[in-house]
Parts: structure tokens; C-alpha cells; sequence
């Protein structure tokens, strides 16, 4: 494991892989080492992950920036727990992190970041908001925003935003963000939640990077709520890219993880809470 380019641990996802006190909740984050950088993605919930990060042996404290895919409470509540054990640290998010999310239309329901910025910001979070992709080590890039080119790729219709005090549905999630990784194998992409669209990110990964070839997808990919027709494209799009490693979890949802497993074989892995994997594999 020491010798892996890059090194990946599930510290909070929906489901639990273990019996070894590891907890689940509603949402994600996984730790990252990549070019000796130590990065987390995501804080899940609501700070599960200084419980399994401390089972799994991960110090957090050792973290060096924390990247967060987007503006959702499950993917962001677990800041306060992290930043009063972690301290002051750089935290690379788009500007509209803190836009107002809501879901369910009918009877609205507020489920964005769940923390005021000065709040986070007096526990050390030290915000560097941007739109463009940001490399913050070699090789490693935060996508910036992804731009929606292609044309099955819906919003889903049940989330949206209260903008400048008029509605906008579905919400646009200008917000939405995934991690780049080059490897010598080829690039790993980290998702939250794809809510720019899938093959969108990838692509983008692909023009950011100058990397064609990708090794790897691990994450959330929205798939799970998304329309039969969107859900057939994207699967027949990530056939033709010879991944040989996908981690789909969290928002896939359990029928499409369940679909995915059954066609990539052995290249695909659950990635519940607990999990960890050294890439690329031997």
C-alpha cells in the first residue's frame, strides 16, 4: 500500500462494509493521498468520519485541504466535527457553496450547507472559492465548474434553489465540483454527487487534464433518481472507456450499484463507509 500512486478511504457513505465500529450515515467523504498530498473530499453528514477515520487509523489532523463537491448538508455537515479537529485549513469550494438548496417542491425542505461561513470560518475553515480548475498539487485538479454539453444528461427535477427570492428548478448546481487525478495509469476522478452530469465531468476532466485515459471513477453519480434513458447512455458511455476500477456509491443508489457490479465484473467495487483501496491496482 505505501508504494500506490494514490490511496483512497471511505470515511462516510450510507452504507457500512465492516463489523469493526465503523458508522454509516446519509452522504460522503473519503480521504486522499495523492503525490503526498493529504486531501479530504467531502465531510458527510454529521462528523461520522472522526469516528471511522479513527478506527481506520487516519489521522485528520495530518489533512492538508479540504475539497468540497458541493453545497449539500450531506456532503458538508460534517465540517463543524472536522474543523474543530483539524484546525485551520484551506478549503476549495465554488463561489455558490452556500447557495440555497432545497428539495422536495411540494413542501420545500432546506438541505444545503448547514453552517453559516463566518461560523466555519472562526474554526479555521479558509475558503478559496473558485469557478475556473485550480491544480493544488501536481496533478491534481479541482474541476472548477463543469460545463453541461451533453444531451441526456437531466437535472433532476425534484431539487431547487431560491435565487435573489425567485425559484429556479431544477436547481443548476453551478456549484458542483469533483477531484482530478492524474496517475501513471491514467486519471481517477472523485465524485460527490455528479450533478453536473457524469460524462460532462469527465470530459472536462479529460480538456483540464490533457489526460485522455481514465483509470478510474470512484463516488457518488446521481444515477439512482436519474431517468431510465439517462441511466442507459451513461452506462454505455462508461463501457466504452476501459475503466478498471469504479466505485460507484452513495446516490448511484442500490439498483444501478447492483446493475454496474454485474457488467464491469471485477472492476467494480462497493465502496461502502470503511473501505479503502490503493490505485492504481497491481
Amino acid at each position: 500500500m505505501k508504494d500506490a500512486f494514490l490511496r483512497l478511504a471511505v470515511l462516510s457513505e450510507n452504507t457500512v462494509g465492516t463489523s469493526r465500529g465503523i458508522v454509516g450515515e446519509w452522504g460522503l467523504s473519503i480521504y486522499i493521498e495523492v503525490n503526498g498530498m493529504k486531501i479530504l473530499f467531502d465531510t458527510g453528514e454529521s462528523g461520522g468520519l472522526l469516528n471511522n477515520s479513527d478506527v481506520m487509523g487516519i489521522d485528520l489532523k495530518s489533512v492538508e485541504a479540504l475539497v468540497l463537491s458541493h453545497g449539500h448538508y450531506d456532503h458538508t455537515g460534517g465540517m463543524k466535527s472536522f474543523l474543530r479537529c483539524r484546525g485551520k485549513l484551506p478549503v476549495y469550494a465554488h463561489p455558490g457553496l452556500f447557495a440555497c438548496h432545497y428539495g422536495t417542491p411540494e413542501k420545500p425542505r432546506y438541505i444545503g450547507v448547514p453552517y453559516r461561513k463566518k461560523a466555519l470560518e472562526s474554526l479555521g475553515a479558509e475558503f478559496v472559492f473558485m469557478k475556473e480548475p485550480l491544480e493544488i498539487s501536481p496533478g491534481v485538479f479541482v474541476s472548477g465548474e463543469v460545463p453541461r454539453k451533453t444531451v441526456f444528461e437531466k437535472a433532476d427535477e425534484t431539487l431547487f434553489c431560491l435565487e435573489n427570492g425567485r425559484n429556479i428548478m431544477p436547481d443548476p448546481f453551478h456549484d458542483d465540483m469533483s477531484l482530478y487525478c492524474v496517475t501513471p495509469e491514467g486519471l481517477i476522478i472523485v465524485l460527490g454527487c455528479a450533478h453536473a452530469g457524469l460524462v460532462n465531468i469527465v470530459e472536462h476532466a479529460r480538456k483540464v487534464t490533457g489526460v485522455s485515459r481514465v483509470y478510474g471513477i470512484i463516488g457518488g453519480t446521481h444515477l439512482g433518481p436519474a431517468p431510465v434513458e439517462q441511466q442507459e447512455a451513461t452506462i454505455n458511455y462508461l463501457k466504452e472507456l476501459d475503466l478498471q476500477f469504479l466505485g460507484a456509491n452513495h446516490c448511484t443508489g442500490l439498483a444501478v450499484i447492483s446493475r454496474l457490479a454485474n457488467i464491469f465484473g471485477p472492476r467494480f467495487r462497493f465502496c461502502p463507509a470503511g473501505s479503502s483501496f490503493s490505485l492504481p491496482e497491481k
